[in-house]
């Protein structure tokens, strides 16, 4: 399982690289509405990790990300090792809604547990009834916004 979560981090940091220089610029024309239920997802999502709630937690991932956790256990395991910031966030702030080549990318600007600042990189993906799902995140450096 170790070696699938890095797995998949390389993969989420290669996509958000590739379109890093796009993240500055893209800003969503998503309607209100939608971009409420991005950010409504993504909060109930980190409240899920604030009370160790796996399976809600899980619950808020896309079908591909279910598919390679399997279990809410592992999926668990995963953001507590790797995404220590938004598993235990001291702070968090909402950036922009950012349109990469039709990817939605939700900003958010996060302290960590030891003070330290990250800029998660949340990719969103719109399911077939028309609910939203977390298809990744990525940490990275925080850019000009914060």
């Amino acid at each position: 399982m170790a070696v699938l979560g890095r797995a998949f981090r390389f993969l989420v940091l290669a996509a958000v690289l590739a379109v890093a220089p796009a993240l500055a610029q893209n800003q969503s024309n998503l309607p209100t509405p939608e971009k409420r239920a991005i950010r409504s997802v993504i909060e109930a999502q980190l409240g899920a990790f604030q009370s160790d709630d796996g399976e809600r937690a899980f619950g808020y991932a896309s079908p591909h990300i279910r598919g390679l956790f399997r279990t809410a256990d592992s999926f668990m395991a995963m953001v507590r090792k790797g995404y220590q910031p938004v598993y235990r966030p001291r702070s968090v702030r909402f950036g922009d809604l950012v349109d990469v080549d039709a990817t939605l990318i939700q900003k958010v600007y996060v302290t960590g547990p030891d003070g330290s600042q990250v800029l998660a990189l949340y990719v969103m993906e719109r399911q077939a009834d028309g609910t939203w799902r977390v298809n990744g995140c990525m940490l990275a450096e925080p850019d000009d916004e914060a």
